[in-house]
């Protein structure tokens, strides 16, 4: 299973704001404190904000802050709704062009191993992922204020 940059963006984004609180940060501070691309953050943060994670205030003085408790914030959930495909082979796909697919047996061993996946993650939020022993490193290595 791969998870695209979009979904690795997108949870960074929450992680940071998790930190925050309920200070107001920007997309130039997340680009900068992670040392990835402004331009791709845009689009990220658009979509958060379009499924209700994070909510955006315009203006001077305006930001983004999470709009949900971080324990209702749930990974699988997050994953299943930044990922744009989660075919890991193509039998999977509606462009399936596979010719042996009807009578191969990876089909059901790569959906188990999928569903498994996606029940794991399904199992934790991102309370979990921001746990209060890393919270003064994490704070340090995205140098927050």
């Amino acid at each position: 299973m791969h998870i695209t940059r979009y979904t690795d963006y997108s949870l960074r984004v929450l992680i940071y704001l998790a930190e925050q609180g309920d200070r107001l940060a920007t997309i130039q501070e997340i680009a900068d404190s992670y040392e990835i691309s402004k331009n791709h953050l845009m689009k990220v943060v658009h979509q958060l904000n379009k499924k209700g994670y994070i909510e955006t205030v315009r203006g001077k003085k305006g930001g983004m802050r999470l709009h949900m408790a971080p324990n209702e914030i749930n990974i699988g959930v997050l994953v299943r709704e930044t990922e744009q495909d989660l075919s890991i082979v193509e039998c999977f796909s509606t462009k399936n062009a596979c010719k042996i697919a009807p009578v191969c047996g990876l089909k059901g061993m790569f959906g188990q191993a999928l569903k498994a996946f996606l029940d794991t993650l399904d199992k934790y939020t991102l309370a979990d992922v921001i746990q209060d022993h890393h919270r003064p490193q994490l704070v340090r290595l995205l140098q927050i204020a």
